[in-house]
């Protein structure tokens, strides 16, 4: 038998060190600590949210907190909110936005290929310079019917669609623009890589008797491949010092492509095409929520002028050469919110004649939201936080821009961007000369409405993003609050 002692002591000593236990334990029971896992970063994103969406007055006042993160931020959108997302990496996210992802190099406008059947027709609109599909000989025109040897068909395009993101197959007809026919089927691997994307696509300058018409593809607004970088910018600034020297007297920019991007990028642009704009001249006006207007015109640093976004003065502008105080803009299903900026801002001040389908309708702008040295939270998001206003104070393209010239880039034959045959370029090439001839026009043959298309899986799609300067300013005042 144990002596009694010795059983007392054991006692107090289990005792002590169930006290000690206690005192650890209960710090970490903290009642200001979330009470879930998810709640963490649900509350950083009702925060910001709070502050900072243009339709903070409508946030639920009681959201549930311990839902997934996307799905808690889906749960605060206002139901007219189209435009903003999250996403679980936020460096993946800046990436994007300066059109670094990873992919083949190519992008696609998908259509029915039949009312007979299920089957989608991926039909290749262009291809990027050095990429793997550049290198394969692909190129824009050819038709996609398989992804990694499946057909595509309307029940898993959008799956197949979301493969190409990583090493993939492809079974195509290869379209030959010589003979306008369409190859046998070919089967292609494609590798995929970390691809940093120029927007500057295509340049250049068409003489027709008295008139030298410009031509510039423009695929998203971008300063440089970092946010920091003014790369792009330069390189856009020296290809309007071209057409300057040039004489041009007609310039066309074709944003078929384009679903927005950096307005700093947009506000470069703008002010290389409008006549007599300068650094005194009004671009754009921001209308942001009550709070954040509030704290901006109070804050000695911003005021009120803050709200403003002036246009630059360029030596490269070519606003003064273009007749009849014209610009052409070529637009397309994907032509939204950066590129909707320009139309809108430049408006008040040039006739903007638009070719091809309506735009999409984003008259509205994101700021990116993350935590850098939070290894908690490495979400970002990019919330809906203005909207956007020309020197008129119109902001009327909710709903797109319609063109003054209706006409879709659905031609079953198509032809390189920059063919004279080109079924947009032809048609603005016959507007400016009132010509009729540019060589023989494609097929006329239509593919249809698109179902789906690749830009879709970019997250800088329909994005106009505030500049970097504008955003840490921004960012400097949520520190405040």
């Amino acid at each position: 038998m144990i002596p009694v002692e010795i059983v007392k002591l054991k006692f107090v000593r289990w005792i002590a060190y169930s006290f000690i236990l206690l005192l650890i334990v209960l710090p970490s029971c903290n009642k200001d600590e979330p009470e879930h896992p998810n709640e963490y970063v649900n509350d950083w994103i009702y925060t910001n949210m709070d502050f900072w969406y243009y339709w903070n007055n409508t946030l639920p006042t009681n959201p549930d907190k311990t839902l997934e993160h996307e799905e808690f931020f889906k749960s605060l959108l206002n139901a007219s909110d189209r435009f903003s997302w999250i996403q679980d990496n936020f460096k993946e996210l800046q990436n994007s936005l300066q059109g670094i992802s990873k992919e083949a190099g190519y992008e696609l406008a998908l259509y029915r290929e039949s009312t007979d059947n299920n089957n989608v027709l991926a039909q290749i609109v262009y291809v990027k310079p050095n990429s793997p599909a550049s290198n394969a000989g692909l190129h824009r025109g050819d038709l996609i019917t398989k992804i990694n040897s499946e057909q595509l068909t309307l029940s898993n395009y959008q799956a197949l669609l979301g493969a190409i993101s990583e090493n993939h197959t492809i079974t195509y007809r290869p379209f030959d623009v010589s003979t306008q026919e369409f190859g046998t089927d070919q089967t292609k691997s494609l590798a995929t890589i970390e691809y940093t994307e120029n927007p500057n696509f295509l340049t250049k300058v068409f003489t027709y008797n008295d008139r030298k018409i410009g031509y510039y593809v423009y695929n998203f607004f971008a300063t440089g491949p970092t946010q920091t970088s003014t790369q792009y910018n330069a390189e856009m600034d020296e290809i309007f010092a071209g057409f300057q020297s040039s004489g041009i007297t007609d310039l066309i920019i074709d944003l078929r492509f384009n679903s927005g991007g950096a307005e700093t990028a947009t506000t470069n642009l703008a002010s290389l095409i409008g006549k007599d704009v300068n650094a005194t001249k009004v671009f754009t006006i921001r209308e942001y929520n009550e709070d954040v207007t509030a704290e901006i015109k109070n804050e000695p640093t911003l005021g009120e002028g803050f709200l403003t976004v002036k246009f630059l003065t360029k030596s490269q502008n070519v606003g003064s050469l273009l007749r009849n105080n014209r610009v052409y803009i070529l637009t397309g299903t994907r032509s939204a919110s950066a590129s909707e900026l320009l139309i809108n801002g430049l408006r008040p001040y040039m006739d903007v004649f638009l070719i091809g389908n309506k735009t999409v309708g984003k008259n509205v702008g994101s700021i990116t939201l993350n935590e850098d040295n939070d290894p908690n939270n490495l979400w970002g998001m990019q919330p809906i936080v203005t909207k956007s206003f020309n020197s008129l104070k119109q902001s009327d393209y909710d709903t797109g821009f319609n063109p003054q010239i209706f006409l879709e880039d659905n031609s079953f034959i198509l032809y390189p961007l920059g063919d004279t045959r080109e079924r947009l370029l032809n048609s603005a090439l016959r507007e400016i000369t009132g010509l009729t001839e540019f060589g023989r026009i494609g097929s006329a043959q239509s593919l249809g409405s698109e179902v789906g298309h690749s830009l879709d899986l970019k997250k800088r799609s329909n994005m106009l993003v505030i500049d970097p300067a504008v955003q840490k300013s921004l960012q400097d005042l949520i520190r405040h609050n």
